[in-house]
């Protein structure tokens, strides 16, 4: 179990806030923040994993306090056991995929797993290659695992997909799912992406202006509405074209582009760059904006 319940100053291009974080994750969530930039949820991220300090508060893991402001008690990352991907990867140049997860490993047993963890994300054909070497995908692979060499009680995971083109990205989420799965290992993710959160989290947390204003299922949250329906999707808009009396609205689904023919009254509640809603009942498609 993890209880956090921090304050923190932040400067945000709206001017400063008084951010304040309450949140309990479960042992072996997958838990995404999710919410607009400069919101503070990479800050949440990095006030657990010791990165940075809160003004005031707590932070408990399995009864063990990491951060007391009344105690003083601020434990180093070090001493924090989590495994932290960085949106832009973090890995060291100079040294092999190999070398990068042994750099990690802290006793014999945690580097006699490396190559486990090599082959669990399917780059033992690549062990020995540079960082240089690899594509976008791959280097997010090496990343996972080797946030995962010490066995962290949570691993921290910053935007770790959004550089990728949608169709690695579709397939990395995936894998990621499986390897939660099979670890079973506390998550706590970052995401802009709606699809990615429903398709991730058992639970996500929506952040605004420095609070957390909601926990819940993301499907319950993204689907507000009750609909008798045979098959809900989300998708970004794409483009809104009038042809009178009728207007066609095209949507980024997944990777996949979808249109659909809409009054103009229901299209005018749509705004392109915005996401929606599609649905099918008795045969008609029904499209509504996510608020």
């Amino acid at each position: 179990m993890i209880s956090v319940n921090i304050t923190k100053r932040l400067d945000t291009s709206e001017g400063s806030l008084n951010a304040c974080f309450e949140l309990t994750i479960t042992d072996g969530e997958f838990l995404t923040l999710f919410g607009p930039s400069g919101a503070g949820k990479t800050t949440l991220m990095r006030m657990i994993a010791g990165l940075e300090q809160p003004e005031s508060g707590i932070i408990e893991v399995d009864g063990e306090v990491w951060f007391d402001s009344t105690k003083k008690i601020n434990l180093t990352p070090q001493k924090r056991s989590v495994g932290f991907v960085f949106q832009d990867y973090a890995l060291f140049p100079t040294m092999s995929v190999r070398e990068n997860l042994l750099f990690a490993a802290e006793t014999a047993e945690q580097r006699r797993s490396v190559d486990e963890l090599i082959e669990l994300v399917e780059l033992s054909q690549l062990s020995e290659r540079l960082p240089a070497t690899l594509s976008g995908g791959q280097k997010q692979r090496v990343a996972l695992a080797r946030a995962l060499v010490r066995h962290p009680k949570i691993l921290l995971l910053d935007e770790p997909l959004s550089a990728l083109d949608p169709t690695m990205r579709q397939k990395l989420q995936d894998e990621l799912s499986l390897l939660h799965k099979r670890l079973g290992i506390t998550t706590l993710l970052v995401s802009h992406d709606i699809s990615e959160t429903v398709k991730l989290s058992d639970r996500m947390a929506s952040i605004e202006l420095g609070k957390i204003i909601r926990v819940g299922d993301p499907l319950e949250f993204f689907s507000p509405h009750t609909l008798s329906t045979k098959l809900q999707l989300i998708g970004e808009v794409l483009k809104i074209e009038e042809d009178f009396p009728i207007s066609v609205v095209t949507l980024l689904v997944g990777s996949s582009v979808v249109r659909t023919v809409l009054s103009n009254e229901e299209a005018h509640l749509l705004c392109v760059g915005k996401h929606a809603i599609i649905s099918t009942k008795a045969f008609n498609p029904i499209v509504m904006p996510v608020e």
